[in-house]
C-alpha cells in the first residue's frame, strides 16, 4: 500500500481515537481557535511543529517556509503575522530553525540556484552581518550551526520590526517573540534565550513604527 493511500486510512483512525475520547472533539474543533503561539518555521519534512511540542489541534498557528525567512516583501509570512497578532491576538511568536537545514546549507554555498537565489539572499545577508565571528570559526559543521542560529535570530528580529507587533506589546504587553533551535540529530529543542525586550529596545530608534500605526 501505497503511502498516499495509508494517508486516509490514517486519517479515520484519528477520526476515531479522537471520537473514543471525546465525544465532541470535532464539533468544538469547527468553533474556532485561539490558539497561543504563532509558530514560524522551516519547511523540511522533519519539523513537525506538534510533534516536537506535543501541541494538538488549535494550540499553535502554523507557518513554514525555506529556512524559516521572515522578509518584509513576502505577503505570505507578513499577512500570517498580522493575522495572528491582530486578530487571534497570539501571546508567543516563535521562530523556529534546525540544525543541518537545506536552505541554510545552500546558502553557504556560491552557486546559482535559479529561482531560490532571491529567497536564499535573506540567509546570505545573515552571513554578511555576522561574517566575521562566522569566518573565525574554523569547523564547518561548527560554522554551518551557529548560521543556524544566527538565521533565527535574525530572522525573528524581522518579526519585531513589524507594525503589527510593535502596536500590539504597546497596547497589552504581547506577543513575546522567541528563537527557537531543533537538533535533528537530538530531538532536543534549543531556546536560544532570545531578549525580546532588549531587541525592542535597540532597534526602536530606526523601526519605531507605533508613533504612525493608529
Amino acid at each position: 500500500m501505497s503511502l498516499y493511500d495509508r494517508v486516509f486510512i490514517n486519517n479515520q483512525a484519528w477520526i476515531a481515537e479522537k471520537k473514543a475520547t471525546d465525544k465532541e472533539f470535532f464539533q468544538k474543533l469547527s468553533q474556532g481557535q485561539n490558539p497561543e503561539f504563532l509558530y514560524i518555521g522551516c519547511s523540511d519534512s522533519r519539523v513537525t511543529v506538534e510533534e516536537l511540542t506535543g501541541a494538538g489541534p488549535g494550540d499553535i498557528f502554523v507557518h513554514r517556509n525555506i529556512a524559516n525567512v521572515v522578509s518584509n516583501n513576502d505577503l505570505n509570512v507578513m499577512s500570517v503575522i498580522e493575522y495572528a497578532v491582530a486578530h487571534l491576538q497570539v501571546e508567543h511568536i516563535v521562530v523556529c530553525g534546525h540544525y543541518y537545514c537545506g536552505g541554510v546549507k545552500a546558502a553557504m554555498q556560491s552557486s546559482d540556484l535559479g529561482i531560490l537565489n532571491p529567497w536564499l539572499r535573506n540567509i546570505r545577508d545573515v552571513y554578511r552581518l555576522h561574517q566575521e565571528e562566522l569566518d573565525a570559526i574554523d569547523d564547518e559543521d561548527a560554522r554551518y550551526k551557529r548560521l543556524v542560529e544566527l538565521n533565527v535570530e535574525e530572522q525573528a528580529i524581522n518579526v519585531i520590526k513589524t507594525a503589527v507587533v510593535q502596536k500590539a506589546y504597546l497596547e497589552r504587553g504581547t506577543p513575546i517573540v522567541h528563537g527557537w533551535v531543533f537538533d535533528v540529530h537530538t530531538g532536543n529543542l534549543i531556546d536560544l534565550e532570545f531578549n525580546f525586550e532588549e531587541k525592542l529596545r535597540k532597534i526602536q530608534a530606526i523601526y519605531n513604527l507605533t508613533r504612525v500605526v493608529q
